[in-house]
């Protein structure tokens, strides 16, 4: 764990603001192990870039040859090295970091293993981009918290605690800097789910020193609702499933595994879940044929219970294991779901009959002067969200993506979106803002905030998201 990791004073919020795909530089120049070194030097002239990144047949990074190791080989070998094959010059195995991680990821991935590049993948694992050391350090210099890596370097309970702990400090500072609502629910996320899928990996590490054995089949680890939207904010709990391609004898393994697993981070400080909506209950740990079989029974069977699996299911991201697997299951889902004009409309009329917190005048209406902002805004909003993307087969889960991605398909006018877009990010500051007051005063994070206790622009700016949530219901239940 960094020694800065109490030192949020000096915090520069640029690498939590910025995503790797964001910066990375393009076009990615790649070759094989077979090319030369004349080639690859041909290569880097042509494109302008400084590094070859190898790839097998699969099109997966194995190493990484740059300007520097052909310049050192060059001082060895002499005229001989053009002739030098690349699996003879590259460095490997190659350091790749996802395309949605942030900056402080690449920071920290490159100050931990003193590599100078790193390769950029995308969300099936194929190389995309690169940066480097010297491409950061001209984004941006400064000193940036790196919690993400330490979270995964962590070998116990404890250490995830630490970084579970350095959240309310980070949100604050992120938004103090003027990083939107949106982006520092996005952080918070992140490091949940990296959290969770290194649980699981100590998990799956102390079952086998426990004479477990490995996992007896493959297997997707899930985080659901708001962890999977990338929405999370300082009140959370667990939100967990699996999906797996064993028989039920193999679920006595994963049985053990889910125990272990929701304990530890129980022991982290994200609490269970009070609805046991995690991997450890076996209504949500299930082969791919359970999970097909329960989501046509939603689809074609739906009732209220429906409303609230869909509500937190269907938002679901893979933080471990088989990915493809976790793609196959949200194909499953979306493809099921979007084909059922009834279930598409018992979703819809579920967000028309929320209620919104303003009086016919349109005054606040509180209970010992708050309100629940999750029940009467967020969740709304959500929903429809989720109700029309559902309609349309639009994979994303988070509620930004989805009412962006029904603009770009026709089905939202910009205007809409700019409005809705605008409504969520007011609802989600002001949830950050009064969970970081009452953190600060002795008091549990919630979703209730005290409307009344927010400047007079921002009352304005709440009454008027709860309006356009009010005219967002009207229109989706019609």
């Amino acid at each position: 764990m960094t020694e800065d990791i109490a030192s949020f004073a000096r915090l520069d919020s640029f690498p939590y603001r910025h995503r790797l795909g964001e910066v990375m530089a393009r076009p990615l120049v790649t070759g094989t192990e077979e090319m030369t070194a004349a080639a690859a030097c041909d290569l880097m002239a042509g494109t302008g870039v400084g590094s070859v990144v190898i790839v097998d047949s699969a099109g997966s990074a194995v190493g990484i040859v740059t300007e520097r190791d052909i310049l050192r080989a060059l001082s060895r070998v002499r005229a001989g090295v053009l002739d030098i094959p690349l699996s003879e010059l590259m460095s490997g195995p190659v350091e790749c970091v996802p395309a949605t991680g942030y900056l402080s990821l690449a920071i920290a991935r490159m100050t931990r293993s003193g590599k100078r590049h790193l390769v950029v993948v995308d969300e099936d694992g194929r190389p995309a981009g690169i940066v480097s050391a010297r491409s950061l350090l001209k984004l941006r210099s400064g000193e940036a918290l790196m919690i993400g890596d330490d979270v995964s370097h962590a070998q116990s309970a404890g250490d995830l605690a630490r970084s579970r702990a350095a959240l309310p400090a980070l949100a604050g500072a992120l938004l103090a800097d003027g990083v939107a609502g949106r982006d520092v629910a996005s952080v918070i996320s992140s490091v949940l789910r990296d959290m969770t899928a290194r649980a699981a990996e100590i998990a799956q590490q102390t079952m086998a020193a426990d004479g477990w054995g490995t996992a007896p089949a493959r297997f997707a680890l899930l985080v659901l609702g708001s962890g999977g939207r990338g929405e999370s904010l300082l009140a959370f709990d667990q939100d967990n499933a699996l999906v797996h391609e064993g028989t039920a004898t193999d679920d006595v393994w994963f049985a053990e595994f889910g125990r272990r697993l929701n304990m530890t981070l129980a022991e982290a400080g994200i609490p269970l879940c009070e609805g046991d909506v995690m991997v450890r209950n076996p209504f949500w740990r299930r082969t791919m044929g359970g999970w097909e079989e329960e989501i046509r029974h939603w689809v074609f069977e739906p009732r209220m219970q429906t409303v609230m699996n869909v509500d937190i299911f269907f938002d679901f991201v893979p933080v471990l294991g088989d990915t493809a697997m976790a793609g196959r299951l949200k194909d499953y889902a979306i493809g099921t779901a979007s084909t059922s004009a009834f279930f598409v409309q018992f979703l819809a009329l579920n967000v028309a009959q929320m209620e919104i917190p303003l009086g016919i005048f349109g005054e606040f209406i509180t209970t010992h002067g708050r309100l629940n902002a999750k029940k009467y805004g967020l969740l709304p909003l959500v929903s429809a969200a989720r109700a029309r993307a559902v309609k349309a087969g639009i994979r994303t889960p988070s509620t930004a993506g989805r009412y962006s991605a029904l603009q770009e398909a026709g089905l939202l006018h910009r205007d809409d979106l700019a409005s809705l877009l605008d409504c969520h990010e007011t609802l989600l500051r002001a949830m950050l803002e009064q969970q970081l007051a009452d953190l600060a005063a002795g008091l549990p994070p919630s979703a209730r905030i005290e409307p009344r206790a927010l400047p007079r622009a921002g009352q304005r700016r709440l009454k008027a998201a709860f309006k356009r949530i009010r005219a967002l219901k009207a229109v989706i239940g019609a």
